[in-house]
C-alpha cells in the first residue's frame, strides 16, 4: 500500500546519513544537456523526482544509466526539442531544462510545469529573462514554444530572488554569447552547486555564492565528474524529527554550513546542537520551549521547505509559537492533519498561531505534497500511538528511503 504507519512516542537515538541533494542534482541533471559527452554526477539520491528527470533526458535523446548512487548522462546525441506533456506536468523542476535546451538547441517546446500544490509558482520571471537574452517565446494555452538564434550576454536583475529563474538564466547563459551580469540572483546551496558543475564543465562563472553572478559566455562546455553535495532539507526533517520526539542523534554527512537558521532555532527552543566535520548532532532530553516568531525567507533566511516539518515539532512544544510563510501560499495544508492530532494552532492568512500541547494523538493522515508529508510523519514520530501517512509517493519524491533513514534513529516505522 501507499502509506507509513509509524508507533509514535519514544526518543529517538543513533544516526543515519543523509543522502544527496534533491534540489541540487536536478538542475545539474539538466545542465548535463550541455555537454556534447558524458557527464558522471555522484552521491545523486534515488527518488522519484530525479527518476522524472531521467526519464525527460531520455525523450530528448540521451543515454542515461546508474551505478548505485552515480549516474552517468551521455548527452552527445539530444535528437528532440519537444517534451511530452505528461513528462513535464508531472514534475515542477522540468522548468530548468528550458534554459539548458535553448543554451543546447536553441529551440525547446514544452507543457507549463506542474507537480506543484503549495502555491502557483508561476514562471512569468523565467520567461522575461529569457526574452531579455533574445529569446522568442509564443504561448499557447497548454504549452509553448521557446526560440533563440543566438542568446545574448545581457544586464539582468531579477525581481525577485527565484531559485528556479536563476537557475534557468545561468544555464542560457553559460554558453551565450558575451557576459551576462545577473543581479538579486538566488542564494540557496543547490545555486552554488550548480555553478560548480558548470565549472567543472568548463563554465565561466564569477560571484558564487552571492546575489550577482556574472557568466561569461564559452563556445561549449566539456565532460565532468561532480558529487552532489548532502540534502540539507532531509537533515533538517529529521533534525525537526528530534526535537518533535526527543532523543539523541546524528546525522553523517548533515551539511551544518548550510542549516544555521534551523540550528539557531533548535537551540534557541532548548535543543543541544553539535558540529563537526563528519556531520551534526542534535540532544533533547526535555520538552522543548515555543519559538515566538518565525518567519519564512529566502536564503540565509530559515527555509519554507523545512516549515512544515518545524511546525509539527511546535504543536508539542511548551508555549506558544506563530509562523509567517512568506514564500508560497498554501504551505499551511498539513493543519487540518495536525489538527486532527490534537495540535492547537489556528491559521490567519500567511500567519500560523501555534499553542503547544503535551502530546499528539497517532491518526489516518493524508500527505498532499512533498514537505508537507514529510511533517506528518514527524508528526507522527512525536504522537502517542499509532499513524498511518496516505500518499506515501508524495514523499518519495525527495527522500530516499525515509522509514529506513527513522529506523536506523531508532523510530518505530514500516512501509505499509
Amino acid at each position: 500500500m501507499d502509506s507509513i504507519h509509524i508507533y509514535g512516542g519514544n526518543f529517538l537515538r543513533g544516526e543515519t546519513k543523509v543522502q544527496g541533494s534533491k534540489n541540487a542534482v536536478l538542475p545539474i541533471l539538466a545542465a548535463s544537456l550541455l555537454v556534447k559527452g558524458t557527464c558522471v554526477i555522484k552521491n545523486c539520491p534515488r527518488i522519484a523526482d530525479v527518476y522524472h528527470m531521467q526519464n525527460l533526458l531520455q525523450e530528448l535523446g540521451c543515454f542515461v544509466t546508474w551505478a548505485g548512487n552515480t549516474v552517468t548522462v551521455n548527452a552527445l546525441h539530444v535528437n528532440d526539442n519537444r517534451m511530452s506533456g505528461e513528462s513535464v506536468t508531472r514534475m515542477r523542476s522540468s522548468v530548468m531544462l528550458l534554459g539548458a535546451m535553448l543554451g543546447r538547441l536553441g529551440e525547446v517546446t514544452m507543457a507549463y510545469p506542474g507537480g506543484c500544490v503549495i502555491g502557483s509558482r508561476p514562471i512569468d520571471i523565467h520567461l522575461s529573462a529569457l526574452r531579455n537574452m533574445g529569446v522568442e517565446i509564443e504561448e499557447q494555452e497548454r504549452l509553448f514554444t521557446a526560440k533563440a538564434k543566438r542568446l545574448q550576454g545581457i544586464e539582468l536583475k531579477l525581481p525577485f530572488p527565484s531559485v528556479g529563474a536563476t537557475e534557468n538564466v545561468v544555464l542560457a547563459a553559460v554558453t551565450a554569447e558575451g557576459t551576462t551580469v545577473l543581479e538579486h540572483a538566488a542564494k540557496e546551496p543547490e545555486i552554488e552547486a550548480l555553478c560548480g558543475f558548470l565549472k567543472a564543465a568548463g563554465a565561466e562563472i564569477d560571484g558564487v555564492g552571492s546575489n550577482k553572478l556574472v557568466i561569461h559566455g564559452v563556445k561549449e562546455l566539456h565532460e565532468a565528474k561532480y558529487t552532489v553535495p548532502s540534502d540539507r532539507i532531509v537533515a533538517g526533517t529529521y533534525l525537526t524529527a528530534a526535537l518533535a520526539a526527543g532523543g539523541s542523534i546524528f546525522l553523517e554527512n548533515a551539511p551544518a554550513g548550510q542549516l544555521g537558521a534551523l540550528l539557531a532555532v533548535a537551540e534557541e527552543m532548548g535543543g543541544c546542537v553539535t558540529v563537526n566535520e563528519e556531520g551534526v548532532g542534535i540532544d533533547v532530553m526535555h520538552r522543548l520551549k515555543a519559538y515566538p516568531y518565525l518567519k519564512t525567507e529566502v536564503h540565509p533566511g530559515f527555509p519554507t521547505d523545512l516549515q512544515s516539518p518545524l511546525m509539527a515539532a511546535l504543536s508539542v512544544a511548551q508555549g506558544k509559537s506563530v509562523i509567517e510563510e512568506n514564500i508560497f501560499e498554501n504551505r499551511f495544508r498539513i493543519v487540518d492533519d495536525l489538527q486532527r492530532m490534537g495540535a492547537e494552532i489556528e491559521v490567519v492568512k500567511n500567519k500560523a498561531y501555534i499553542d503547544g500541547v503535551e502530546t499528539l494523538k497517532g491518526m489516518h493522515v493524508e500527505a498532499e505534497e512533498l514537505r508537507g508529508g514529510a511533517a506528518l510523519v514527524v508528526a507522527g514520530l512525536a504522537a502517542e500511538g499509532r499513524s498511518i501517512v496516505r500518499n506515501r509517493h508524495f514523499i518519495e519524491r525527495g527522500y530516499e528511503n525515509i522509514c529506513k533513514d527513522l529506523r536506523n534513529l531508532g523510530a518505530d516505522i514500516n512501509i505499509g
